[in-house]
This record gives structure tokens, sequence and C-alpha cells, in this order.
């Protein structure tokens, strides 16, 4: 019998890893967690239409499918913060968010 040499994919490892790095990013202002899990979902794609001409081949699509989907929830997380960020310079002004008295200022004003 033929017997082929599995390979490992790529970008399983940088997926993977960027993957996590989007959500421990997404606390810094909500971008660049929304970049490294784009980064991610991209070379994600590029590694799947390897995979799908030839599953047989590689072994690591787990840690590549485990890359996405962290990649997503980094996304989403920072997506959720980003827009958490804006609320709250709107609601504040950017000013305020520089000055603690005029932040104060604006909380009493709020109660």
């Amino acid at each position: 019998m033929f017997e082929f040499e599995q390979r490992k994919l790529p970008n399983a490892t940088p997926v993977l890893v960027l993957g996590i790095l989007s959500i421990l990013t997404c606390c810094c202002y909500g971008v660049l967690g929304i970049i490294i899990g784009v980064i991610a979902l991209v070379l994600f794609k590029q590694d799947k239409q390897l995979y799908d001409k030839n599953p047989s081949v590689y072994e690591n699509y787990n840690n590549l499918n485990t890359g996405r989907i962290l990649a997503i929830i980094g996304i989403v997380l920072s997506v959720l913060f980003l827009v958490y960020v804006l609320w709250i310079i709107s609601l504040f002004g950017l000013d305020a968010l520089q000055d603690p008295e005029l932040m104060q200022e604006r909380i009493n004003e709020l109660q």
C-alpha cells in the first residue's frame, strides 16, 4: 500500500496564536483585537483551501479550526469593547476622559 506522510498546515499555529492574541488584546480600545482577528481569519482561509483540496494529507486541522473560533470570539469582544469606548466618549466627552476634575463634574451632572 501507498502511505502518505501527513504534513502540517503551514498557518495552523500562527492562526491559533493570533486567535489567542485577539482575545487578549480586545481591551486595547478594541482596534488591535479586530486587526489581529482579521489577520487570523485571512490566514485561516488560505489554509482551509489547502485542506479542502486534500484533507488526508494534513494532520493539524483541529488547531486551525480552534484558532478560527478564537479569532471570531476575539473580534466580537473587540467590537463590543470598541462600541463601549465610543459610548463612554460620547457620554462624557474626550476632554473629560483626560481631566479627572472635569470627569467628576460630568458624573455629578448625570446623577
